[in-house]
């Protein structure tokens, strides 16, 4: 019988790597509080419908990536309905709101959610089938300030914050402007226009998306077509005077807070649903695919999926690209490796066992981070073990239970100490 393994595309995640993702969720929760931002938690699969209608029928990831199947109806009178795995979370937490009426209160409504999404793409470093991602959602209604360029500002401003706590250094803030779905629409002629002749140049997917949705030959990587696209006409050019007046007071704002960026007309992200402001912050330690995280705002996708107007603002962090980076800049300073839990009680006789897992119990109560030995381990097998898992071991043998008195050696001075029982939680402490 084959070993089964993880589905390509797929794989574990185990400890101690578990700990730096834990510590990457970790302080996003912390920053986004700071921000008043809540969590939400929304389904793994949606109605195929919402993707393609938000998304973009014609985009890659709803014509060729996307987990799709036919739910069998339950009775003969149901029909069976088509669900999708979430490649995305941005039309979910949409559909939340505009499902739970959320734009009847009259506030901004700041969503933060954390979970797997899921696309049938070709797996390559950092980018996996199933993938986790860290996003945010500012949505509501015009009267709550949910169309102000300060809402973009302050989402870019957070985003480099939570990079910096995080100890991620060299990034950068590629920032465009799509313009209103007017000035998409009047773009998208012209880029049409101009690929006539030279579409045919390009690879597949360009002379596709060329007839299709010419919006999308600006996300080709293919190096050979990269000049061609360098020369077709800026998205800029398009705008209107209100998209270029709200563009405008995006970069006004983070100027006056200190947060650099650098205008690229190319970025226009691979969903359509986005209007106006667009936005990455990249980094060097990716190689290609250098984007650490990404988004834009939204205007309009709340009435493409059936809902009131609720113009709003997004992104979504990578979470395995995030630890990548970090592993990488962690790996360069050569961070001290000596494991965090504080303390490994070794009993001396599998008599003692219960007694061990005593003081154990009183130290995790304290606060406390405590491995627990067996008795039945020789003291060299011990000190090896708590060696590899522990600051200090601490040894319970029969006088030290009737005593009271602990012997606790800390690996990293060398130094052994007698410490009464009563004292060891405050001794143990770091």
């Amino acid at each position: 019988m084959p070993t089964l393994k993880a589905v390509r595309g797929t794989r574990d995640l185990l400890p101690p790597e578990t700990a730096l993702w834990n510590r990457i969720e970790a302080a996003a929760r912390a920053v986004f509080a700071r921000y008043n931002f809540g969590e939400i938690r929304t389904p793994i699969f949606e109605d195929t419908s919402l993707f393609a209608r938000s998304v973009g029928e014609d985009t890659d990831i709803v014509s060729k990536e996307m987990y799709t199947w036919e739910d069998r109806a339950r009775a003969q009178s149901e029909r069976a309905q088509s669900l999708t795995l979430r490649p995305e979370n941005t039309a979910g937490v949409v559909r939340a709101y505009i499902e739970h009426k959320l734009g009847e209160t009259g506030q901004l409504h700041k969503l933060y959610y954390i979970g797997p999404q899921f696309r049938r793409e070709r797996p390559q470093k950092g980018r996996y089938r199933q993938f986790w991602q860290i996003g945010a959602e500012v949505i509501g209604p015009p009267s709550a300030g949910s169309e102000s360029p300060l809402r973009d500002a302050e989402v870019l401003e957070m985003l480099a914050t939570l990079l910096d706590e995080l100890g991620i250094t060299g990034w950068t803030l590629e920032l465009n402007s799509v313009g209103s779905a007017a000035d998409r629409a009047r773009y998208n002629e012209v880029l049409r226009a101009a690929l006539v002749n030279v579409a045919p140049k390009m690879c597949a997917d360009c002379q596709r998306r060329a007839v299709t949705n010419p919006l999308r030959v600006l996300d080709c990587k293919v190096p050979e077509d990269q000049p061609i696209i360098d020369s077709l006409p800026k998205i800029t050019d398009s705008l209107d005077e209100d998209s270029k007046k709200h563009f405008a007071a995006v970069t006004a704002a983070l100027d006056a807070a200190g947060v650099p960026y650098a205008l690229n007309s190319r970025l226009v992200r691979g969903l359509d649903y986005y209007t106006r402001t667009t936005f990455e912050f990249t980094h060097g330690g990716l190689g290609a695919q250098n984007a650490l995280l990404g988004g834009g705002r939204y205007d309009g996708l709340s009435e493409a999926i059936g809902g009131p107007k609720a113009p709003g603002i997004g992104f979504a962090m990578g979470l395995d690209r995030l630890v990548l980076t970090l592993q990488a800049s962690e790996a360069d300073q050569n961070p001290d490796p000596r494991p965090a839990m504080d303390a490994y009680i070794a009993p001396l006789g599998e008599n003692l066992n219960p007694a061990a897992l005593k003081l154990a119990r009183e130290l995790r109560r304290a606060g406390l981070s405590i491995e627990l030995g067996d008795g039945s381990f020789r003291l060299k097998k011990s000190f090896e073990t708590a060696d590899r898992v522990a600051r200090r071991i601490v040894i319970l043998g029969e006088d030290e239970l009737q005593s009271g008195i602990l012997t606790v050696k800390d690996f990293a001075t060398g130094i052994q100490t007698k410490v009464p029982r009563a004292e060891l939680a405050a001794f143990l402490t770091p």
